[in-house]
């Protein structure tokens, strides 16, 4: 990847993660920890590779992205305002009533494809987009986040067999595999490994990437694009709560906001990360 366009990829980032810490800090609730390791990702999918625009957040021909992982909303939110889909203050009004940006991802905001948040539902909602896409004969792909906790329900096997069967190729699935669920560890809950091996029995394209390196993320989405025969499946590892020192691989961080202290602490190390990359 060019250098340059790595290094504004990883600024714009870290400012999406101090959405994330503004959004839930001033809600006094929500996932920032999911959201945090899913930030490296969505930033590159909405500044590098889906055809997406701002003033035309509805244009049939653009690239659609399900956050079937609905819970981790302030990512996805955080990532429209730095795209310009609404502007940033709106952050600071998460979850309050009458406001734009709720809890969940709804279909209403501008820049958001689908409504979600029960988990299992949105990889089958994008594999009705990517069969419409088909049907219609339309160039769009379809993009998918699930989180490694979520696809232990059956409905995601279900649209994995369904995407299989029907080769849409226009749909690319990212397991965001941080390795813990809102209980626990995935492996103690009710482990869903291997899950590479099991996209492949359900007859998808694998590919494993690393979650926080945009060399790597763009290796994997350029091989994704070279599949031609079935759809494909992106098992990304990543740290949960990534970019913030004591949210890093915390269970505990899954649904639980920052007080102020903790939302100090965190915005200070963001910005001294946002330093270093400017300098």
């Amino acid at each position: 990847m060019d250098a340059k366009l790595k290094k504004e990829l990883q600024k714009t980032a870290c400012k999406v993660r101090m959405g994330v810490i503004e959004g839930t800090y001033n809600a006094k609730s929500g996932h920032p920890g999911g959201s945090l390791s899913i930030s490296d990702t969505l930033t590159y999918l909405y500044f590098n590779k889906m055809n997406n625009d701002p003033k035309n957040p509805d244009a049939p021909d653009r690239d659609r992205l399900v956050l079937s992982k609905g819970h981790t909303a302030p990512a996805l939110y955080s990532v429209l305002a730095q795209k310009g889909y609404f502007p940033e203050e709106e952050l600071k009004s998460l979850r309050h009533i009458g406001a734009l940006l709720q809890g969940h991802p709804c279909i209403h905001i501008p820049g958001v494809d689908m409504s979600s948040g029960s988990l299992g539902q949105g990889i089958s909602a994008a594999c009705g987009m990517a069969l419409a896409g088909k049907i219609d004969g339309k160039s769009y792909k379809v993009y998918t986040i699930l989180g490694d906790g979520e696809i232990e329900e059956g409905q995601v096997w279900e649209a994995a067999m369904f995407a299989a069967h029907k080769k849409l190729t226009n749909l690319v699935a990212i397991v965001d595999n941080n390795g813990l669920q809102i209980d626990g560890p995935i492996t103690e809950v009710c482990s869903p490994e291997p899950i590479t091996d099991k996209f492949a029995a359900f007859g998808w394209h694998v590919i494993t990437m690393d979650a926080h390196d945009f060399d790597d993320i763009d290796r994997a989405f350029t091989e994704a694009e070279s599949v031609k025969d079935k759809p494909v499946a992106i098992i990304q590892k990543s740290v949960k709560g990534k970019g913030v020192s004591f949210m890093e691989n915390q269970v505990g961080w899954h649904g639980t906001a920052p007080n102020k202290e903790q939302y100090d602490q965190a915005m200070s190390e963001l910005n001294a990360q946002l330093k270093e990359l400017e300098d």
